[in-house]
């Protein structure tokens, strides 16, 4: 950042009310627009539609007030005046004099909420007469370059007038996961290196390049920036998970789904993870002093599982498998339930998997050949789906009912995630398996309750691929 001091000085609104302001033509305008958003920075025509960043284009001059302030109250007035100081990344907010004593600094203003002596509230001019401090200001011209832009300041600039900018990402220890659209990927690697740039902590950035797969909940991506390296390291609710975040399925955007289902378990409970994924229902269950069996279908997040399940000192507490979610209910699930129903502590199943999670609630019927006690606690599900209908939590209710053969309209209740997508939502509904489901071998198997031919071949081709 350079600064140079101007000739003209603006005093003190009692004596000179009248006199030019000097914030810049850009601020001239939004003031005489009301609606539009002041700017400080303008950028330079000739950075739009770059695709390869060149830093040194977005260099730009620009005119801000200066508050002469002495340094023996300097720390009270910046307090005092913290609502008009100029805010911008990288940029110092108070500096020496060009030339002068140095018992003097000099307090950048804002040009946007001071454009001249009588800017300032009532409060701030009576925190100034209290230090003896005349509000005095001064015209500098400083110079902003690449390091004090925001993200979307410089994308704005770069990509097409009119078109949509992006500037969010999902962060993953490391890496910075985007979602960019068809218009933005001739600037793809230029907008990678701005978010590595303006994030400190990420050292790679990658974009999506396909739907999640269903059957290993991963998908493929490019890398945008930075250094190839998808082993990320991530703390959630207190729990620290390890992955390779290009072969496993995580969202960081379900950490409070994960601790709303966990708070549910108590000490002594057994958990049941049908798509346990890296463990984040499973480490954190152990941790409250579950039992907890933890099934994936997916190899890596299996022994990515199996890795966290160590890492936080549980593995004694979790039994982990690497089978079809189906195979999982009717082996090890079918197995453990008949010792636990006989006991008091209460028995959660968990199936995360809202792409086809549903589809498998037929497993439970007539999983047991013997009914439970009379006071038996059946086990409780947690099951996740997809819903684009426009009552969503009928919809998966509904679903779930066709699917496992019993009303649950009076003994369920469903549980809205997040929204996935337009017109798209996620939903968890949550109800105590029937007695009559769970011992009905009578009620015959609907034909949608049979895994999908195309799932079945989704997984054999990416057993093969592995």
């Amino acid at each position: 950042m350079m600064l140079r001091l101007f000739a003209n000085v603006i005093k003190s609104p009692q004596t000179h009310r009248n006199e030019r302001s000097f914030f810049s033509a850009a601020a001239c305008a939004a003031c005489m627009d009301p609606k539009a958003e002041p700017k400080l920075y303008s950028p330079p025509p000739e950075v739009r539609g770059m695709t390869t960043l060149k830093k040194e284009a977005f260099t730009l001059n620009i005119t801000v007030p200066a508050l002469r302030v002495p340094v023996k109250v300097l720390n009270k007035v910046v307090k005092s005046l913290r609502n008009v100081i100029i805010q911008r990344p990288g940029l110092v907010r108070v500096v020496p004099e060009t030339e002068g004593s140095s018992d003097w600094r000099l307090i950048l203003l804002d040009p946007h909420k001071v454009t001249s002596p009588g800017s300032f509230s009532d409060a701030e001019e009576e925190a100034l007469r209290s230090f003896s401090v005349p509000p005095e200001l001064q015209q500098y011209e400083m110079t902003l370059g690449y390091d004090n832009l925001k993200s979307e300041e410089v994308l704005e600039a770069v990509l097409p007038l009119g078109q949509d900018v992006t500037s969010g990402f999902s962060r993953v220890g490391h890496i910075a996961h985007m979602n960019l659209r068809d218009h933005q990927l001739p600037y793809r690697n230029l907008i990678g290196q701005v978010i590595m740039d303006k994030n400190p902590g990420v050292t790679c950035v990658v974009n999506k390049t396909n739907i999640i797969d269903s059957t290993y909940r991963n998908f493929k991506m490019e890398l945008l920036a930075g250094e190839e390296n998808m082993v990320a390291k991530v703390k959630e609710n207190g729990v620290t998970y390890e992955f390779d975040f290009s072969r496993v399925y995580w969202n960081p955007r379900l950490s409070t789904e994960h601790q709303r289902i966990v708070q549910q378990v108590k000490r002594g409970d057994t958990v049941f993870d049908v798509f346990a994924g890296v463990g984040p229902f499973a480490v954190p269950a152990a941790r409250c002093g579950a039992n907890v069996l933890a099934n994936d279908l997916n190899p890596e997040s299996f022994r990515w599982l199996q890795h966290n399940t160590k890492l936080n000192k549980v593995d004694s507490r979790v039994r982990t498998f690497n089978l079809d979610g189906r195979a999982f209910i009717q082996g090890p699930v079918k197995q453990e339930l008949p010792a636990l129903l006989t006991q008091k502590p209460a028995v959660h199943v968990v199936m995360n998997l809202p792409a086809l999670a549903i589809d498998f609630l037929d497993a439970f019927r007539g999983l047991l050949p013997h009914e439970p006690p009379s006071d038996a606690q059946l086990p409780t599900v947690h099951c996740y789906g997809f819903s684009k209908a426009e009552d969503s939590a009928r919809d998966v209710m509904q679903r779930a009912s066709k699917i496992i053969g019993f009303s649950l309209e009076n003994c369920s209740s469903v549980h809205f995630v997040r929204n996935v997508a337009p017109n798209k939502d996620m939903m968890c509904v949550t109800f105590t398996v029937p007695k009559e489901v769970l011992y009905n071998r009578e009620t015959p198997v609907p034909e949608s309750a049979e895994e999908p031919a195309t799932k079945r071949q989704k997984c054999e081709e990416a057993a093969q691929s592995v």
